[in-house]
């Protein structure tokens, strides 16, 4: 039993929440993460900031090589599978399954749970895909991957921090459970470094389209399930990035 750690900032929680939602090569105290659990979420958008500088070097470095901007953002995408493991594309993909393959709000936490995909699942992360590249591809093209790939990475996971925040979780077991549920200082700690990434980016506006498409899967969520998962953040993440992308294609172009 790991005693509780109630201080809002800890040297671990970006090593933590890297090790959590990256493949980088991080070492982690991990008697002390599982001491912080949820009180280290404050740290997810800085990953999304760290994700967002590779990315964006990485294309920089592809487009310098006189590479196009569709076979850039192709691959960009599958260096944030590579980076990632595709935690959050897991994620929608086992949202889509559960969250309309079932009749009930037991078979669709069963579905969720269960390792196997399905036709929505297939369906959700081939759009989700195609949309990226489409709008990563417009963005790439612009010269504004920079600004971008950081903001959209850092309010993207921000909003996981939020729903976890807000909503209580669906199961009595899962990766969200065992993480447990951020104090509101870390939610309001999240939020902030989130905006501040926007801001400094220029594009402090997007912080409204993520919050209308944090609150859309929420909404979903609890009418579903009566709660939240980490199939559900990864969900978020993956919806709240799209949104952003498309509102930025519209913007700039």
């Amino acid at each position: 039993m790991y005693k509780h750690d109630t201080a809002l900032i800890a040297p671990v929680d970006l090593p933590a929440a890297l090790g959590l939602l990256t493949r980088l090569p991080v070492i982690v105290d991990g008697d002390r993460a599982m001491a912080r659990g949820a009180a280290a979420a404050w740290a997810y958008p800085l990953v999304g900031v760290v994700l967002g500088v590779i990315f964006a070097a990485f294309v920089s470095l592809m487009t310098a090589l006189g590479l196009p901007s569709g076979i850039v953002a192709g691959l960009v995408l599958a260096l944030s599978v590579v980076l990632t493991g595709a935690m959050h594309e897991d994620g929608l993909a086992d949202s889509a399954d559960g969250l309309w393959g079932g009749w009930d709000r037991a078979r669709r936490l069963e579905i969720m749970k269960d390792s196997r995909i399905g036709v929505y699942g297939v369906c959700a992360i081939a759009l989700a895909l195609l949309l990226r590249w489409l709008t990563l591809t417009v963005v790439v093209a612009i010269g504004a991957h920079w600004v971008a790939l950081i903001a959209v990475g850092a309010i993207s996971r921000a909003s996981m921090v939020v729903l976890m925040g807000v909503m209580h979780s669906a199961r009595s077991d899962g990766l969200s459970r065992q993480v447990g549920r951020p104090p509101q200082g870390t939610v309001w700690l999240a939020m902030g470094f989130g905006a501040l990434a926007a801001l400094l980016c220029g594009y402090l506006w997007l912080i409204v389209v993520a919050a209308l498409a944090t609150l859309i899967c929420g909404l979903i969520a609890r009418a579903k399930i009566g709660g939240q998962t980490g199939d559900i953040l990864g969900a978020t993440q993956q919806v709240t990035e799209i949104a952003m992308l498309l509102a930025l294609v519209v913007m700039l172009t």
